[in-house]
């Protein structure tokens, strides 16, 4: 067992759960990355744009971090010393983190996309680093909720636009960003077929370069976690052209 899973437990306290349920007017974004260099570009670039900034060199001390300064946003070099960024999503989010997290890459591959998103990650950004790309990708995912409404219903389904979770039959489930992002859309249009590139356009607010798989990965999350065998399936899969919320 590494050093990093002996700790986990110590230093990350499930019950004081990182959200993002509510994001003040100057954000924490927290930046895990090696490079010194690197770290210091993307640290002043956040900081110019209004962002606390938080900088960790390596797996170990982002986790402390993570539990100490409570980010609503975590930026995460896949490459770090102790452990890979991948297997500090994984344990991040199994220690209960809800806060989006997003991975930078060096290499853009189907799989290297799934890997990201299979660890827990909600989105990925690709080296080499580009100031106005990466911070319109923050934006993104900091932008305040202007939702007026409180809740979606679809059926037996609630989304609870305040707490950023679903509920059905009454079991409460939690969802990462970017599940609770593509169900929130997906519910804003019920019975109406929903194209990949709509999706990928609203829920992900730019296109991935190239053929991807990143909204089959995320249906079958959301699948897992709303659908069981004794309930109806609600996102249906319209064959070459993308999906649709409607009861079967």
């Amino acid at each position: 067992m590494s050093r990093l899973k002996q700790s986990a437990v110590l230093q990350y306290q499930p019950e004081r759960r990182m959200n993002t349920e509510f994001v003040d007017s100057n954000p924490c974004v927290l930046l895990i990355e090696t490079d010194e260099k690197l770290a210091a570009q993307v640290s002043r670039d956040l900081h110019e744009s209004g962002y606390e900034t938080v900088v960790a060199s390596d797996a170990m001390s982002g986790l402390h971090q993570a539990d100490a300064c409570k980010p609503a946003l975590i930026v995460i070099d896949r490459v770090l010393s102790g452990e890979t960024g991948l297997g500090l999503c994984t344990h991040l989010r199994s220690a209960g983190a809800r806060v989006p997290m997003v991975v930078l890459m060096g290499r853009d591959t189907v799989d290297d996309r799934v890997a990201c998103l299979e660890a827990g990650a909600d989105d990925y950004f690709l080296k080499p680093y580009r100031s106005e790309e990466f911070l319109k990708l923050v934006r993104l995912y900091l932008k305040p909720d202007v939702s007026e409404a409180e809740q979606l219903r679809f059926g037996d389904l609630i989304l609870d636009l305040a707490a950023r979770r679903a509920i059905r039959h009454g079991r409460t489930i939690d969802l990462t960003m970017k599940e609770f992002e593509l169900l929130k859309y997906l519910m804003e249009h019920p019975r109406e077929v929903l194209s990949r590139e709509q999706i990928l356009e609203n829920v992900w607010g730019y296109d991935f370069m190239g053929e991807s798989n990143v909204i089959e990965v995320y249906v079958r999350y959301l699948r897992l976690k709303i659908e069981d065998e004794e309930q109806k399936r609600l996102i249906q899969t319209v064959r070459g052209v993308g999906y649709v919320l409607r009861e079967a």
